[in-house]
């Protein structure tokens, strides 16, 4: 069904340029979610207190609670990496919920986001392993204990951004189809009840995918002699 530049199939309305399509509701609540995430950080900072009150508050709260997983799992050096973990969680966990507001869809909720969330993940992982490790020790590793074994961690690799995304992208979908469904079949009390407890499933989700991602970007921190 054709809509001006694009057409729905399924719930993805579709538009293509240079031979490349396009989900247009995902850029779109992609973008809304980023410029939440804006708003929230502007209204945190914009008048900084010691005594931290409302946003600032909540945002320190979330920031100390990341960067103590940050410490425990990566070590020093994982400070470093501190401003992509912590943007990860909060665009997760934005876009996560934009999908149990009437009208909107989670960006999660289509699969070539949480996979190219995953890939970028896993990509970072191998590029801090070589300039952590250096190439050769690096790419040693999939060979160790034994040679053969270069075939199974190789499908590990593979894996690894596969289960990331497929574990985001299924809950998220799944809860903004049960809640649709149960709207239509059970209106007020049930969709109520599943809207609130779809909420904690979101904030959730967006811990666990940003926790595997500390724990495989710890792994590339390291100590090369080790």
């Amino acid at each position: 069904m054709e809509h001006g530049g694009g057409h729905e199939i399924g719930s993805h309305k579709l538009a293509h340029f240079a031979g490349m399509t396009f989900h247009l509701d995902t850029l779109i609540m992609t973008w809304i979610t980023m410029a939440i995430i804006i708003v929230l950080a502007v209204l945190a900072t914009r008048k900084l207190q010691l005594r931290p009150q409302g946003w600032q508050n909540f945002l320190e709260m979330v920031m100390d609670a990341l960067l103590e997983q940050i410490d425990a799992n990566m070590g020093p050096k994982g400070r470093k990496l501190a401003p992509l973990v912590i943007t990860l969680f909060l665009f997760l966990a934005v876009g996560n919920e934009l999908g149990l507001i009437p009208g909107m869809t989670s960006p999660t909720a289509d699969l070539n986001t949480t996979l190219g969330l995953a890939l970028m993940v896993v990509i970072i992982v191998h590029v801090l392993g070589i300039m952590n490790k250096g190439p050769v020790r690096y790419f040693k590793h999939f060979f160790e204990p034994y040679i053969p074994f270069v075939i199974i961690n190789i499908i590990e690799e593979v894996a690894k951004p596969i289960t990331l995304s497929f574990r985001l992208f299924g809950n998220i979908l799944a809860g903004e189809i049960l809640l649709l469904i149960l709207g239509m079949l059970v209106p007020y009390v049930v969709p109520t009840a599943w809207l609130a407890f779809s909420v904690f499933v979101g904030v959730v989700q967006a811990f666990i995918f940003t926790m595997l991602s500390i724990s495989y970007l710890s792994n590339s921190l390291a100590d090369g002699h080790h």
